[in-house]
């Protein structure tokens, strides 16, 4: 798409007090567009547009010459000291017109300073910052300035999923109840919404609603995708660019990728939802909290080139701050990101303030964490559950692998796909099942046998149904994962050793017939992917915080070309949405603060043992632990901002790290139970000697205590970090778990 065709060619008009410009819906572009550092507006035109609106002043010393530095002019965030509206008390003016106004001098008074253009976002709630064209030289000043917290230039961050094609099956998402969620509003910063279909449609009945959410509904291009269930949306691209979008691209809320109704069917998608696929019925669906409202938040979009796909920081900071100033309960953030503290997340910091709960993604490149701040859920992946098939061999014992299909096939005939090549197809292209490669003739009503490679492992089993196959057996050629996709033909995949068995069987048996099986039940792993970030043990904070299955995770998607409306994805942005969910069912339920919420969700894991806490957090999400926490880790609201502006070095959170030197540190409990109950101390999982003391607490309702744990001793010979868990139960069966971790 050429957004200069599409597009009125108009000055960029003032901004609001909402922080977009006046008189027209988030994301719909202003003037010519902006790419990711490529044109600019005219500089006559923006300079007659701050003009109008007051909002420019005279060049200073600082300002570049018209013409000179239009090649190193790019998109900047600047983010000045101190909160936005949501941090700021209401005695200091943060609050109402006053404030706003007050914000947006002060952004002004800082851009007129270099002689900045009009800024293409200003920001108020979530922080005080803007998006604005600077060149490298206006940038460097702004960056030196004491009102200046942080400058960064506009990036694009990956969606924390990895491609459809390396996907694999696990079973539909279980919801917690019918009620689940209830009156509570998750905001989702993602692609999009395709709001067809029963699992967003507003549900009958009576209902609660949401009781301070204010968001509005955008239409943009094509209708809006609110539907009752679905109670806001809005959409930016002026950080990604109009220039840079694919030619399908809608400007609107609704979804062009799909990631973004994934992740509203797993949070929160209705209950009682039939599955099918193709042939197939996969049972029941339901979100984890199926009556909780979705607000959409589209700021990720598909460029010419996958590759290039991905959510700018400059539309991700516009959309929080919105998303805050709606008043979501609420936020997920299934993108991927450094692993620092970035613009994005300091306005994830605004939303914390606000008394959102916010879960954002550990990330899929095996790294550092992202998103490593202490205000926001990180959430890493498990492998979770995968439904499995096995390859009746007759003769020999049967080998099992991955399939997502219901029904058998066969007994039929085995063929190598290598040696049913179509004429004029070359035999590498058969061997691996290149759409078109397979010869009908030798293919109608066999099972064939692909290799991994080449092409999608689903654009495999396209190229056997359009050959007449039956089944296709998909083997692996060297290590590496097996996945159960949505096949066009009954698909079991096998590792590269089963894989290896399965044409020494053929090879003995060139006319044998074999049988694909389903296996009546899955296969659960509690092991962490490989993908999964890590956190740092040198850190001040643990991360990630917890992990949720995010291997073949079920969930909704716009109907693609063989109408199919499912579809599994993996990455921890699948684990993001499952946490979110579970977060509305406990705002839900008790109407609890965001940080009891956090730290509910964070101790009531499930503890896997053999994995490093740097790499599972406290433990795998169970959603149901978590509404009966027993005791919670609280904090004030303005813990996290002394925290990061460095005057406070310790937080309450429900974690403690030990850096080298350290050797104690304490916590404070509230008791949450509603009854006075006695609870014990025990740790677990530690190499050196640790001591927490009082061993016992006997504590009323909603009463506190601070406990300490001292380390003493040496852990093992070589040992460098050693970690665990101090553990408190209570007189009911409530266990409350902390994870350690100590550096020598």
């Amino acid at each position: 798409m050429d957004g200069s065709d599409d597009v009125e060619d108009t000055v960029t008009p003032a901004k609001g007090p909402a922080g977009r410009p006046a008189g027209r819906p988030a994301g719909r572009p202003a003037g010519r567009p902006h790419g990711r550092g490529t044109t600019r507006a005219a500089v006559v035109l923006v300079a007659l547009a701050g003009l109008a609106s007051g909002l420019l002043a005279a060049p200073s010393a600082h300002a570049t010459p018209a013409g000179e530095a239009a090649e190193d002019s790019a998109l900047y965030l600047v983010t000045l000291r101190g909160p936005g509206l949501a941090g700021a008390s209401p005695s200091g003016g943060g609050a109402g017109a006053l404030g706003t106004d007050r914000l947006l001098a002060q952004q002004t008074r800082v851009l007129a300073s270099v002689g900045a253009e009009v800024p293409v976002y200003r920001w108020t709630s979530a922080l005080n910052g803007v998006a604005v064209h600077l060149t490298s030289a206006q940038a460097t000043t702004l960056g030196a300035d004491p009102a200046v917290a942080l400058v960064e230039r506009n990036s694009v961050r990956p969606l924390a999923s990895l491609p459809r094609s390396r996907t694999a099956a696990s079973a539909a998402a279980a919801g917690a109840g019918a009620s689940g969620g209830a009156g509570v509003v998750i905001g989702l910063v993602d692609s999009g919404l395709d709001p067809q279909g029963p699992l967003f449609a507003r549900s009958p009945g009576p209902d609660r609603r949401p009781r301070d959410f204010t968001g509005a509904c955008e239409a943009g291009e094509g209708p809006t995708v609110c539907t009752g269930k679905v109670v806001g949306s809005r959409w930016y691209v002026e950080g990604f660019g109009l220039e840079d979008l694919r030619a399908t691209a809608s400007l609107s809320a609704h979804d062009d990728d799909g990631h973004g109704t994934q992740m509203a069917s797993i949070a929160a998608g209705n209950a009682g939802v039939d599955v099918r696929v193709h042939d197939q019925r996969l049972g029941r669906y339901s979100g984890v909290a199926p009556r909780a409202r979705i607000a959409v938040y589209k700021a990720c979009w598909n460029a010419p080139e996958p590759t290039d796909d991905g959510c700018a920081t400059a539309d991700l900071v516009s959309a929080i701050d919105d998303a805050t100033r709606d008043g979501v309960d609420v936020l997920n953030l299934s993108v991927g990101g450094p692993a620092r503290i970035d613009t994005v997340d300091l306005a994830l910091l605004g939303a914390a303030e606000a008394d959102i709960v916010v879960a954002a993604a550990a990330g899929n490149d095996g790294g550092q964490v992202a998103h490593p701040a202490p205000w926001v859920t990180t959430v890493g992946g498990t492998l979770g559950s995968q439904r499995r098939g096995e390859v009746v061999l007759p003769g020999v014992p049967d080998v099992q692998g991955a399939m997502a299909a219901s029904r058998r096939v066969g007994p039929a005939r085995l063929v190598l796909a290598a040696r049913a090549k179509a004429p004029g197809a070359s035999a590498s292209a058969a061997r691996v099942c290149t759409p078109g490669s397979l010869d009908a003739s030798a293919v109608d009503g066999r099972i064939v046998v692909c290799d991994r490679g080449g092409v999608g492992r689903v654009d495999k089993s396209e190229a056997v149904a359009l050959a007449d196959g039956i089944g296709m057996i998909l083997t692996n050629v060297r290590p590496g994962s097996v996945d159960a996709d949505f096949h066009r033909v009954p698909t079991v995949h096998l590792d590269h050793t089963a894989g290896r068995a399965v044409k020494r069987w053929l090879a003995a048996r060139p006319q044998g017939q074999v049988a694909l099986s389903p296996e009546p039940a899955t296969r659960v792993s509690r092991s962490v992917t490989r993908f999964s970030g890590s956190g740092d043990p040198t850190a001040d904070v643990l991360k990630p915080d917890l992990v949720a299955p995010a291997v073949g995770v079920l969930g909704a998607v716009p109907p693609g070309d063989g109408g199919a409306r499912w579809d599994f994805v993996t990455g921890t942005s699948a684990a993001t949405a499952a946490t979110s969910g579970a977060a509305a069912v406990l705002l839900s339920r008790h109407g609890w603060s965001a940080v009891q919420t956090r730290s509910a969700l964070t101790t009531s894991t499930d503890r896997l043992r053999g994995a490093a806490v740097t790499r599972a957090g406290s433990g795998l999400l169970r959603p149901q632990d978590a509404l009966r926490p027993g005791l919670t880790y609280l904090l004030g609201p303005s813990d996290y901002r002394a925290w990061w502006e460095g005057r406070r070095r310790d937080l309450n959170t429900p974690s403690v790290t030990l850096r080298p030197g350290q050797a104690a540190a304490s916590r404070t409990v509230t008791n949450t139970t509603g009854r006075r109950l006695y609870f014990s101390s025990a740790t677990r999982g530690f190499e050196h000697r640790v001591r927490v003391t009082p061993a016992a607490l006997r504590l009323g309702p909603g009463e506190s205590a601070t406990w300490a744990m001292t380390v003493t001793g040496r852990g093992a010979p070589g040992t460098r970090v050693d970690d665990g868990w101090v553990i408190w139960r209570g007189a009911t069966g409530t266990v409350t778990g902390v994870p350690v971790v100590i550096s020598r």
